[in-house]
């Protein structure tokens, strides 16, 4: 049996984030599915996308400007669930579940960023 490496984890971690606030987001209200449900969800799908396109680039600096890129979209999906938050699109227990993941995620992220300076 294969054992889980860190990659396998990160982006298992990643996939659960983006399942979980695209599940979140069809409960927004229709007037939001071309401003913050769009860019909620294009942020968190950059997380995962550029974590992968990064992983499979063999030059350092080019994995961790993708790394980076990665870390930033967090960050922006972070900003925008918290503003979601504050709107009422989504109650304090599911903001509470979802940011816990995307700090998990952002640990991991910025853990490998740190190793390729």
């Amino acid at each position: 049996m294969k054992q889980e490496t860190f990659h396998d984890k990160l982006k298992l971690k990643m996939d659960d984030y983006t399942h979980f606030v695209y599940a979140l987001t069809r409960k927004f209200p229709k007037e939001e599915i071309y401003g913050v449900t769009s860019q909620l969800r294009r942020s968190y799908l950059s997380v995962i996308l550029n974590y992968i396109e990064g992983y499979a680039r063999k030059r350092d600096k080019v994995h961790k400007n993708f790394l980076e890129i990665s870390y930033g979209s967090l960050k922006e999906s972070k900003y925008l669930l918290n503003f979601s938050l504050k709107e009422k699109y989504l109650t304090k227990v599911e903001y509470l579940e979802v940011v816990k993941i995307a700090e998990e995620i952002g640990a991991m992220l910025w853990g490998i960023v740190r190793k390729l300076k």
